[in-house]
């Protein structure tokens, strides 16, 4: 599989060139290369015995195979991934799939083990050592920690707001012969953004360091997430026999698109269902609406490499044939009372603590159900976060709550730095950090 930049389909990287320098120069998004691959036999044969991992390994191994063996594609998924997603039938048309079983309780486990998984394997074929440079409130970072800990050949540099950091121990920091460098700023989370954000737009830094994002702007951290619907499919499939739809939250799209390239690549599917936002939303007639797409990509502005929104890649998506949209993203208006009644059906029809995402998720699910209802069908509902993480919403709507268990709690735990904060705008500290992961003498 090849990729090209969302702002120059001249411009084409092969999956490591894509994952080590993860940001086009010419400030789009990496994204596959319609190259008419077709998955089916692979995902055809999956079943319920197959695991995540074996799958995930398969599913590089037809994707990459160019680049890499069989063996060392089933070798980075087997590593990544020691732990299933869950999924659970609810009734005869409805599924729930857990996202939530890693280190620290949300989807992200998945995609940032992965991808160090992946960045390892690179980096040790091709003689080379990266730095991930990353903004966090908290949560990526715990999942950066757990991922990081037995790689010998790259570090990560997390930059948070002073007294953010969490899910991290003394034996994980750089100093202490870990592979985390965390940074504190004595300012907001949008400070931190700015901070990386600069660094990256300096080309030449990103190409000293060795520089590339544990976020969804690599696509190697967004590719594993495609897996998610094939292992959900290899379930289901034997209880279904009409359409399937997945139901899930927008975030930042990241979900979504990795579902529409498992379509691509021959995933059996027939749509997904989201609530809307204020890019993505159903017009007058039901059909979905990206706001952005009204803007010409010459006059944007470069991917924010920070924080980016993964809005581009579905409108790269969809921009040769406008009617697909219509017919495989069916967006909802939700309310609060629509997402508070959400919440307490699943947890009375089904005994399932739902937070705002996955309640709104239902909700969507229920609205669009005059385009999506089929008799023989099912809808699947992805759950991306350990309910116990959103306590308020869910005490809220159904007076308790399930409490944190000794995972969450770990990952939750507040992590004392014991070094002086960097001011905002303060570059060249971050860059004197980087500049102290010395390749010599720290890899």
């Amino acid at each position: 599989m090849r990729f090209v930049s969302t702002r120059n389909s001249n411009n084409v990287a092969g999956f490591k060139q894509a994952v080590l320098d993860c940001m086009p120069p010419d400030g789009g998004l990496y994204v596959p290369c319609d190259n008419g691959e077709d998955l089916r036999r692979w995902i055809l044969y999956a079943d319920e015995t197959t695991s995540f991992s074996s799958l995930a390994g398969s599913l590089t191994s037809a994707l990459i195979n160019t680049e890499f063996s069989p063996i060392i594609c089933e070798t980075i998924a087997t590593k990544a991934f020691p732990k299933d997603p869950l999924l659970k039938q609810l009734d005869k048309n409805l599924f729930l799939l857990e996202l939530h079983n890693g280190e620290t309780g949300t989807f992200k486990d998945f995609g940032v083990s992965y991808l160090t998984s992946v960045l390892e394997t690179i980096l040790k074929y091709d003689g080379e050592k990266s730095i991930l440079l990353d903004v966090t409130s908290g949560e990526l970072g715990a999942s950066m920690a757990y991922a990081m800990r037995s790689k010998k050949l790259v570090k990560s540099v997390l930059v948070a707001p002073k007294g953010k950091f969490r899910g991290l121990s003394e034996s994980d920091f750089v100093w202490n012969g870990g592979n985390i460098y965390p940074v504190e700023v004595d300012g907001t989370l949008a400070d931190c953004h700015e901070l990386v954000k600069k660094i990256f737009a300096e080309r030449s830094l990103v190409e000293k360091y060795h520089l590339t994002l544990a976020n969804t702007a690599n696509i190697g951290r967004l590719l594993p997430q495609v897996f998610f619907y094939t292992y959900a499919f290899s379930r289901v499939k034997k209880y279904c026999n009409g359409d399937i739809y997945y139901a899930m939250s927008a975030g930042h799209y990241g979900n979504l698109v990795s579902g529409l390239y498992g379509w691509k690549l021959s995933l059996p599917v027939n749509g997904f269902i989201v609530p809307s936002t204020p890019e993505l939303y159903a017009d007058g007639r039901g059909n979905c609406t990206i706001t952005n797409s009204i803007v010409p990509l010459e006059k944007r502005t470069p991917v924010n490499p920070s924080e980016p929104s993964n809005i581009e890649r579905l409108e790269q998506m969809f921009k040769a044939n406008a009617l697909m949209l219509k017919r495989f993203v069916f967006p909802a208006a939700i309310s609060k009372e629509q997402k508070d009644k959400a919440c307490k059906d699943l947890f009375t029809k089904y005994g399932v603590y739902a937070d705002e995402d996955l309640s709104s998720s239902y909700a969507a699910s229920l609205i669009r159900a005059d385009r999506t209802m089929d008799e023989d069908g099912a809808t699947v509902l992805v759950a991306r976060t350990a309910p116990a993480l959103d306590e308020t919403f869910i005490r809220h709507n159904l007076g308790e709550c399930p409490a944190m268990d000794d995972r969450l709690s770990r990952a939750f735990t507040p992590t004392c730095i014991n070094r002086d904060a960097i001011a905002p705008g303060d570059v060249e500290s971050l860059i004197s950090v980087l500049n102290s992961l010395n390749l010599l003498r720290l890899f």
